[in-house]
């Protein structure tokens, strides 16, 4: 039974969101971080930064091992660090159109990638969605490392001193800070 208020509206279909932690600091307008949708590749239904710490270098262990020559959880620029879900924009729509992203939703589809990456997250859908972004880049729009320019160091100190820099590498102007492992965001 419908609410009085809502009697006879019809529902509202949402096109497009954006996803945000909670721990972020906006250095500019919302609206240019919504502009990226325009940026979206045919295919593309889901707008993210890259991982900026090599945890998936470290989750990945297993099959980086296994493949030695692999991309996979390597620093940018060619490597593939996984993605960070504090900033997400969601192209609802395409979600909902994509044959490809219906069937990743399959429980044996995500055992088979699990099984093959040896892959067993605990960031939750940062996780499902670096795991997907292997497989299938195409539905990935690269959000900058400018719009999720994440504070955290905590693996530098925990056994990636040596490859950390090429993972926190971050140049520009620093739209949305990410205080994420509750580091401390710049004063203005």
């Amino acid at each position: 039974m419908w609410p009085s208020c809502c009697k006879g509206r019809q529902s509202v279909e949402i096109l497009r969101l954006i996803q945000l932690d909670l721990d972020l600091k906006f250095k500019t307008n919302i609206r240019e971080l919504f502009e990226e949708f325009d940026s979206f590749l045919p295919g593309a239904i889901i707008g993210l930064a890259r991982e900026m710490q090599p945890v998936y270098r470290h989750t990945f262990w297993q099959f980086r091992h296994e493949n030695p020559q692999t991309r996979v959880g390597g620093p940018p620029p060619e490597g593939l660090p996984g993605f960070n879900s504090g900033v997400m924009l969601l192209n609802l729509e395409a979600m909902r159109q994509s044959p490809l992203y219906s069937r990743l939703l399959e429980p044996a589809q995500v055992q088979q990638l699990a099984d093959k990456y040896h892959f067993r997250g605990h960031l939750g859908d940062q996780d499902f969605f670096t795991m997907i972004g292997m497989e299938h880049p195409r539905l990935f729009h690269v959000l900058d490392c400018t719009w999720n320019r994440q504070l955290c160091t905590w693996w530098r100190d925990h056994g990636y001193r040596d490859v950390f820099e090429a993972y926190f590498r971050c140049e520009g102007h620093v739209k949305i800070y990410h205080g994420n492992c509750n580091t401390p965001i710049p004063e203005d």
